[in-house]
C-alpha cells in the first residue's frame, strides 16, 4: 500500500470520527440545555446569591458554543474527506503513470 493510500485511509477514518461527534453529543446537549431553564436545585442559595440568571446565561452560552463546535467539526470532517479523496485520486494517477512508463 502506498504512503498516499495509507494517508487517505487514515484521513477517511478521522473524518468519519468527526462526523459521528454530533450523534454522541446531541442527547447530552439537549439535556444540558433543558436543565439551564430548570435550576430549582439551586434552591434559596441560588436566589440569594442572584446567581440563577448568570448560571442560565452561562449554560445557554455553553450550549451555543457546543453547537458551533459541532458545526466546525463537521466542516473539518468534510475538508479531511475531500483531501482523502484527492489523495486516493492522486495515488491512482501515479500508479497509472508508473504502469504507462513500464509499457
Amino acid at each position: 500500500m502506498s504512503d498516499l493510500k495509507k494517508e487517505a485511509t487514515s484521513m477517511h477514518k478521522a473524518a468519519s470520527g468527526l462526523r459521528a461527534v454530533g450523534q454522541h453529543t446531541a442527547k447530552p446537549l439537549q439535556d444540558f440545555t433543558a436543565a439551564s431553564y430548570d435550576l430549582g436545585a439551586l434552591g434559596a442559595l441560588g436566589s440569594l446569591l442572584g446567581a440563577k440568571g448568570e448560571i442560565e446565561k452561562g449554560m445557554t452560552t455553553l450550549s451555543k458554543l457546543t453547537r458551533q463546535l459541532e458545526e466546525e467539526w463537521e466542516a473539518q470532517a468534510k475538508l479531511i474527506g475531500d483531501v482523502s479523496d484527492a489523495f486516493d485520486l492522486l495515488d491512482l494517477l501515479l500508479a497509472a503513470r508508473a504502469r504507462a512508463k513500464k509499457s
